[in-house]
């Protein structure tokens, strides 16, 4: 069974860094920095681009050349405001100070220099509904299809109320297929409140050659190379969850499980 749950390595400093090596794919990468207050963090973004997410606090960053300033109002994530994010191309240098605690997720895909550095949101990024019933979350799109930002990243955030399922009904995206489907790689940054409770994701295959069912806590990832990927959020814990997707096309086109097409045709 592949390792899909990645634990983080404590809760200060760089708790996770999940690159296609030691994921065993080909294009997304995901880190998370827990920073406490004065302290910095650097890095280069290579053959591939960046967005920097400010998942919680505020720092004062620069890239490409350029000082952006403070990014970032959001101390608990749960607030829903939206996030500050910034773009940065392939071939760029970058450093974050933290002027606040705060965790900063570095979210990456290959790069093809065909984007300049930017800063994304908080204007432009609204929360928006999705869904029907106890099916019902919350987005932020921080750089999905519409939003030309980007070489080949889709990012979002998504906000699913206690006692309700999000990526639901069940679909995948792992065939090159377009426009029926495309294939993309995800990594799921969870997040909890209360923190000390959990949360359930199941990625499985149509033929059940994988097949996983995972208890999730605040601050695991999940991985998903291939297949469908729901998860729920038990009452009494609401979820949230930072997406990052990337292939060998950037268009987001899935195909639903068999056993929930009557559901799409149903709230459609």
């Amino acid at each position: 069974m592949p390792n899909l749950l990645r634990k983080p390595v404590g809760k200060h400093g760089p708790v996770h860094n999940i690159t296609p090596q030691n994921a065993g794919w080909t294009f997304v990468g995901f880190a998370l920095h827990s920073l406490k207050e004065g302290e910095t963090v650097a890095d280069v973004t290579g053959d591939r681009e960046v967005i920097l997410v400010m998942v919680e606090g505020k720092a004062q960053i620069s890239g490409a050349g350029e000082d952006w300033g403070i990014l970032g109002d959001r101390m608990n994530v749960f607030e829903k405001s939206p996030p500050h994010c910034l773009y940065l191309p392939d071939g760029s240098d970058w450093s974050a100070t933290a002027m606040t605690d705060c965790k900063i997720a570095v979210c990456s895909a290959p790069g093809l220099s065909g984007h300049k550095a930017r800063r994304i949101g908080p204007d432009g990024i609204t929360l928006t509904e999705r869904g029907k019933g106890t099916n019902t979350r919350y987005i932020n799109n921080i750089a999905m299809e519409n939003e030309d930002y980007c070489d080949s990243l889709l990012v979002t955030e998504v906000f699913t109320p206690a006692g309700h399922w999000s990526s639901y009904p069940s679909h995948r995206h792992d065939e090159d297929d377009y426009p029926r489907i495309t294939q993309l790689e995800e990594t799921y940054y969870h997040r909890l409140n209360p923190a000390n409770g959990f949360g359930i994701q199941r990625v499985y295959t149509d033929d059940g050659d994988l097949d996983e069912t995972m208890a999730v806590a605040d601050g695991d990832v999940v991985l998903v190379p291939r297949g469908h990927h729901p998860c729920g959020a038990p009452y009494g814990f609401e979820m949230y969850y930072l997406n990052v997707m990337a292939g060998p096309l950037r268009k987001w086109r899935f195909v639903v499980a068999p056993e929930v097409e009557w559901i799409m045709e149903r709230d459609a």
